[in-house]
């Protein structure tokens, strides 16, 4: 059965740093393309970077932010630093594009077939 569990949300104070992750069973994302989207409270869900199985990524929504793949342990990361209470809302991966090649990746999460169910992430001082 095909799921992705992100993780590593939580509770933080601006300026502080959190690493999300996005881990698959049933699929690998080595071979997929992998985005990650956010919904910040007010706004509608909104991309903040995806990776192409080439390493070429689109994005991210603000240099503070860095993805990256950990192949050996089916796992996409986001790097956070630098965090501002606006970066606070549920923070989505989602792997597998409708894109003819896995080599790039879009922001556009309409070409996403598998989603996770999110992770929370709370700047607040």
């Amino acid at each position: 059965q095909l799921q992705l569990v992100e993780s590593g949300g939580g509770l933080v104070q601006p300026g502080e740093s959190l690493r999300l992750s996005c881990t698959a069973s049933g699929l690998s994302l080595d071979k997929v393309v992998v985005g990650w989207f956010r919904q910040v409270p007010g706004k509608e869900r909104e991309a903040v970077a995806c990776i192409g199985t080439s390493g070429w990524t689109n994005g991210p929504l603000h240099a503070r932010f860095t993805i990256s793949r950990d192949n050996a342990m089916n796992t996409v990361h986001l790097q956070m630093n630098n965090l501002k209470p606006e970066d606070s809302g549920v923070y989505y991966c989602a792997a597998d594009s409708l894109l003819a090649s896995t080599l790039y990746c879009s922001p556009q999460e309409t070409l996403y077939k598998n989603w996770g169910q999110g992770t929370q992430v709370i700047v607040s001082s």
